[in-house]
């Protein structure tokens, strides 16, 4: 029942909980597996146990952010001199040009929240969301920490083992997370109140078992116009249609909202072809070029014509965009 909120993930369930029943919870872990899986949760019910939060609490992270023991480390951006979480950067409407990273500034504060005797619990814990965005100095600052935690349990959670320096992994217990089954998926979304998502088969199959990344997806495909949609939930038949459609794509999103657009439509076009064995990969491999045009910053609106001028010929010996493109 220690964990009974953490669906799809057994092994690692049976790993904390056997910590639990006979106490021997390590200094350091490292929660390791993709995005929105239920790495963070995990971190938050394990937290609660080791910290002795009553049972009648919900399992969330308002519930702890006040306790005098337990300290959220999350990667920030710099900005006129004052560290900004993800979120604070979108509410202050934050232009953001480098993603957000663990500074050492915030290592120094894990060293002074670790420097002072626990206030209400026998041991304090501290969780290092997105640890892999450390650069080397505060690696090594945080490994000094790690070989003297005190009385502190920390957690670290990172897409893989291979993404931290091996000395910060040698003194970390590890526990693996797994992408979920779609059942799973299905569950946990419905959990959540966020059922809705699970009917867009695209959707799901863009989330590669992620629950975290399903509902990040969705939230983003409620961002396009409705009449955009309905535009591309065909592929054009005409050059007319491709050169309007491209011309509302460049008007209406910027550069990340395209990227997600060629990931959308990669995984729409395959779907509208589930009873087809012989399935057309032309439109998928023609996306997957403007992609990387998108991200050599090749103008977008171009490359959008040229890539849509191309699915809907249809046909392979159809100039492709690096020969029209070369020849502007």
């Amino acid at each position: 029942m220690l964990f009974s909120s953490l669906i799809g993930q057994p092994q690692a369930i049976a790993l904390l909980t056997q910590a639990v029943t006979k106490n021997r919870i390590a200094p350091a872990y490292l929660f390791a597996g993709p995005d929105g899986v239920g790495r963070a949760l995990a971190a938050i019910c394990f937290a609660n146990v080791i910290l002795e939060v009553a049972a009648t609490k919900s399992q969330k992270h308002r519930d702890l952010k006040n306790h005098p023991d337990f300290l959220w480390v999350e990667p920030t951006y710099m900005h006129q001199g004052q560290r900004l979480t993800s979120a604070e950067a979108t509410e202050t409407g934050l232009k953001r040009k480098a993603p957000p990273q663990i500074r050492l500034e915030q290592i120094r504060e894990i060293s002074q929240f670790l420097g002072r005797p626990p206030l209400a619990a026998s041991q304090a814990v501290v969780v290092i969301e997105q640890a892999e965005t450390m650069g080397e100095a505060p690696a090594n600052a945080l490994l000094k920490t790690l070989e003297e935690p005190g009385r502190a349990t920390l957690i670290l959670i990172a897409p893989s083992v291979e993404s931290l320096l091996p000395t910060l992994v040698s003194r970390c217990q590890r526990i693996p997370f797994y992408r979920l089954e779609e059942e799973a998926m299905v569950q946990v979304l419905q959990r959540v109140g966020k059922g809705e998502v699970a009917e867009d088969k695209a959707v799901i199959a863009m989330a590669q078992g992620s629950p975290g990344r399903a509902i990040a997806c969705w939230e983003q495909l409620q961002e396009i116009p409705e009449d955009l949609l309905r535009a591309i939930a065909q592929k054009p038949s005409t050059v007319k249609q491709a050169l309007e459609l491209a011309k509302q794509i460049n008007k209406t999103l910027d550069t990340p909202a395209q990227l997600w657009l060629i990931d959308y439509l990669q995984q729409l076009y395959w779907q509208q072809q589930h009873h087809d064995p012989f399935r057309d990969t032309f439109p998928i491999q023609k996306l997957e070029n403007a992609r990387s045009y998108l991200l050599n910053y090749v103008q977008p609106r171009l490359v959008w014509e040229v890539t849509l001028m191309e699915i809907s010929a249809g046909v392979n010996n159809s100039p492709t965009p690096s020969v029209l493109i070369g020849k502007i």
